[in-house]
């Protein structure tokens, strides 16, 4: 098992414009675009770790950032100079704000340092033991495991993923450790701002098409990600994934694989399926390790914690450790989230929004609920992915007994018409693959339609990475209002407002 020791974790260290990294204590913040979900997270992560905060957005605080307001952080809805704080030592800004922001502006009028999200992560690694968690499928919900197993054994690492954990609502928090766990997305290559000690690179498929402009080019980024591995630290990849072995050959650390074959160096055995999740064994090069009893649905998932049960062995915690805090994990949002249910109806959602996402939450889906009727609202996120991937999105709902899709959720795009006619063009391919589909012009339009076809017994699941999930809340708004007189609508379990479930009777 790879030697760990608890290092001394470094200052946090600001570089500041025309000079080297200096370092600064007490250490101030602004962030701009605040109320963003990653840089949400941040703001909870520099909190923990001691950091004095405040920041901006156009919004109004979330839950989240209402909570961080309770304990001394500096609210502003809107962008303006005045905003940002003289003494701040850093102002952070998220993707979504442009270099002519009013804020970044006087930032950098008055020289004080400027940062993106990544850059601030890349900078808070330096002097810790990096633990970045890459791919295009499961990275939140791995990056989340591998944290909540290191917090549980005692570590106390810093960390941060990009969805909420079930119980806590918390995405990320500060640790008085030296390992620092973060999810790496390859988007925008924002990955290469990191030097991670310990790396795994889950899987490699073709997404982010508005990036790379083809397979190549996205090998190449991520083969330049497994190049920045320190090489005294350890890089998990998937043994099934030709494009991620490909891209480890660039590692300079060495490298474990893991998977369902027993010629990877940690392998997945004799899964089972149990009343509220799944069971299954761990292998590490041939030897018994652990059973693993997980209450999640799912192989993708059994994959999931397999790496992340590896990575926290390798790095030092205990099978017995690793065994207990998987068994306790409490999911992620939007991850086979279940909201609730109505009129008979269970009511999902799933932040799937790639075709190999949606056919493994739709194989575990029919897994779990059997012989019920499946059905799906399918909200495609980005022209160009969808147009890239229109085949592969045509033959991953053989699943389910009925689709619904919605116009394309055109994330970072300028768009006229296409998101109403490549939506179309998707129905009328699966229509063509025999899946009961059909195009709903709006959201609004969708509530209404689920409305009137869902019946006792059914699943509904809505799925993509925009909006679709407001779905579930339109529900408690539409049928209070809506329903007729003579019409008796049960009762209506959903999760309203956030995620704090209630229980609301309606009948008329």
């Amino acid at each position: 098992m790879t030697e760990w020791s608890h290092e001394t974790v470094a200052p946090d260290v600001i570089p500041l414009p025309g000079t080297h990294s200096v370092e600064l204590s007490p250490l101030t913040a602004h962030l701009v675009g605040v109320c963003g979900s990653g840089m949400r997270g941040l703001a909870e992560l520099l909190h923990g770790l001691g950091w004095k905060l405040s920041g901006s957005d156009l919004n109004p605080p979330p839950a989240a950032i209402q909570s961080l307001m309770d304990r001394g952080f500096a609210f502003h809805q809107g962008h303006a100079a005045e905003n940002v704080p003289q003494s701040a030592d850093v102002l952070v800004y998220s993707p979504a704000i442009p270099a002519g922001n009013p804020e970044r502006h006087i930032a950098a009028a008055r020289g004080q340092s400027e940062l993106s999200y990544t850059q601030m992560l890349g900078t808070l690694m330096q002097g810790r033991r990096g633990v970045c968690i890459a791919g295009t499928h499961g990275k939140s919900t791995t990056t989340a495991m591998t944290a909540t197993i290191l917090t549980d054994a005692g570590l106390s690492p810093s960390a941060i993923f990009g969805a909420e954990r079930c119980d806590s609502g918390l995405s990320a928090w500060g640790g008085h450790g030296d390992l620092f766990v973060v999810e790496s997305c390859e988007f925008q290559r924002s990955f290469l701002e990191f030097s991670p000690q310990y790396a795994a690179i889950l899987s490699v498929e073709p997404d982010h098409f508005d990036c790379f402009t083809n397979q190549h080019d996205m090998i190449a980024a991520f083969a330049e990600f497994a190049a920045q591995v320190r090489p005294n630290g350890l890089l998990l990849t998937r043994a099934e994934d030709v494009a991620a072995r490909e891209v480890a050959r660039s590692c300079p650390a060495p490298v474990m694989t893991f998977g369902w074959s027993m010629d990877a160096d940690w392998w997945a055995g004799d899964v089972r399926r149990t009343g509220y999740g799944t069971r299954f064994r761990a292998f590490r090069r041939g030897q018994f390790v652990t059973e693993i009893t997980l209450p999640l649905n799912g192989k993708h998932n059994v994959l999931n914690a397999l790496a992340a049960a590896a990575m926290c062995f390798e790095i030092g915690v205990s099978p017995t450790m690793i065994r207990h805090s998987l068994a306790e994990f409490p999911g992620i949002r939007r991850r086979f989230e279940e909201l609730g249910s109505w009129r008979g109806v269970t009511l999902m959602d799933d932040y799937a929004h790639h075709p190999t996402a949606i056919a493994a939450t739709l194989e575990a889906a029919r897994e779990k609920f059997g012989r019920r009727r499946l059905c799906v609202a399918f909200q495609p996120h980005q022209i160009s992915r969808t147009n890239a991937l229109m085949t592969e999105f045509s033959r991953c709902f053989g699943t389910a007994d009925r689709v619904w899709i919605s116009p394309v959720f055109a994330a970072r795009e300028a768009v006229t018409d296409e998101p109403q006619i490549v939506s179309e063009e998707l129905v009328h391919r699966l229509r063509q693959q025999d899946v009961a589909a059909d195009f709903s012009p709006s959201l609004d339009q969708l509530v209404m339609v689920l409305e009137d076809n869902l019946r006792p017994g059914d699943v509904l699941f809505t799925m993509g990475a925009g909006d679709i999930d407001q779905v579930h809340h339109a529900f408690t708004r539409r049928f209070p209002r809506d329903s007729a007189p003579q019409r008796e609508l049960g009762v209506l379990h959903l999760a309203e407002g956030g995620r704090t479930r209630t229980v609301l009777p309606h009948s008329a």
